[in-house]
């Protein structure tokens, strides 16, 4: 116990090691994930940009994809930045607090991506009772669920970084990631991390669960409604509404899954910094090439866009 109390110190910075790259390779992959940054950042931008220029995309499904891409470009910047400024500098510190900071933006953009579920049941509203979709998907009751997501997000997330500030850490300050990863995190901490792992676990689990499980129930219920009428005007119909948001929805849950066995499975460190570089730096990049170029609306509009080049002007 003594020699124990002397490993701990009162830690006022980490290392992050980085992505596990040679040095000859830096350059390259700075200029890739560079410009696999600025893709995401404009072209999410463009995408809310569309949405408030166009009356035509004022409706439900576009207000939450307008704030779901204004998530995936927090959320990429949590991280991106500081990733890149560390392959150009020699310095790899990054201080306790702005590590704390930067895991608590990270789980609480990460949550807010489970906005998905609630553009499930909005498709499945539109598609099994259109009649009553503007009815039932009124304004205040979008909002409502919006302010909903970002609430159940603050508290999650809360719940984590209160927690993680209750640890002490040892002498060992380096972590093998390039962001402040709250599991990395845990590992370093000299305190009992128990409780921090059961809150992991259990609201994790549920914060996964139950999101997916209204994805599943809403697609199912579409499906079965599509099954009741089997035109191919209808097929056709339900797969422009849905294949755009349930691509995106595949590429979101099969990377948190590839995450989650990559850790569970005793793998190496560089596999799941592998997956955590897919889920935090592709799928946001991805995802307005997804709705954009499935979404007939969405294509329509930025084509108009572009030709009335006075719209940049004025």
């Amino acid at each position: 116990s003594s020699m124990r109390s002397q490993n701990q110190s009162i830690v006022s910075k980490f290392l992050l090691l980085g992505l596990p790259i040679h040095p000859e390779q830096q350059g390259m992959l700075f200029a890739l994930f560079l410009g696999m940054y600025l893709t995401t950042v404009l072209g999410n931008l463009l995408i809310i940009l569309l949405i408030r220029l166009d009356p035509c995309l004022h409706t439900p499904m576009y207000f939450f994809l307008s704030h779901l891409a204004l998530t995936d470009v927090s959320f990429s910047s949590v991280t991106v930045p500081k990733m890149l400024m560390n392959m150009q500098t020699q310095d790899q510190s990054i201080l306790y607090l702005g590590c704390v900071t930067q895991v608590y933006f990270f789980i609480f953009f990460a949550f807010i991506d489970n906005l998905l579920a609630v553009m499930a049941c909005d498709r499945y509203v539109a598609i099994c009772h259109p009649l009553r979709y503007t009815i039932i998907m009124r304004e205040e009751l979008c909002i409502c669920l919006l302010a909903g997501c970002w609430l159940l997000s603050c508290a999650y997330t809360l719940t984590h970084t209160l927690l993680l500030a209750q640890l002490s850490f040892c002498v060992d300050n380096i972590i093998p990631h390039f962001f402040c990863d709250l599991a990395a995190l845990l590992q370093l901490s000299c305190s009992d991390t128990s409780l921090n792992e059961l809150v992991i676990f259990s609201a994790g689990a549920a914060v996964f669960i139950f999101p997916l499980s209204g994805i599943l129930v809403s697609y199912g219920r579409i499906g079965l409604s599509i099954l009741r009428v089997p035109s191919m005007k209808g097929i056709f119909k339900a797969l422009s509404t849905c294949g755009s948001h349930l691509s995106v929805v595949s590429l979101f849950y099969g990377t948190i899954m590839a995450l989650y066995f990559s850790s569970s499975s005793g793998q190496s460190h560089d596999k799941g910094i592998i997956a955590s570089v897919m889920y935090t730096v592709v799928t946001p990049m991805l995802n307005p090439f997804i709705y954009s170029l499935r979404n007939r609306d969405m294509t329509l509009a930025l084509e108009i866009l572009i030709r009335n080049k006075n719209l940049f002007t004025t």
